[in-house]
């Protein structure tokens, strides 16, 4: 019983560091995100978008749409 404690206690703290880390770490830099330029600028034209679906058993339907 003596070394469950420390055990258990060594799991939590170490559950806490990872919740804890995965928050409060540095973001990665995104150009797009951080700057408002990159390839996906508002003012071009959008390229057409492309929806497939199908269900088993009946033929795939892909439906292209210009925006």
């Amino acid at each position: 019983m003596d070394w469950q404690q420390p055990a258990a206690l060594a799991v939590v703290v170490a559950t806490a560091t990872l919740i804890a880390w995965r928050r409060l770490r540095p973001r990665r830099f995104d150009f797009h995100r951080e700057t408002g330029c990159g390839c996906g600028s508002p003012a071009g034209p959008r390229p057409p978008s492309v929806c497939v679906t199908g269900r088993r058993g009946e033929r795939p339907r892909i439906i292209v749409t210009d925006r």
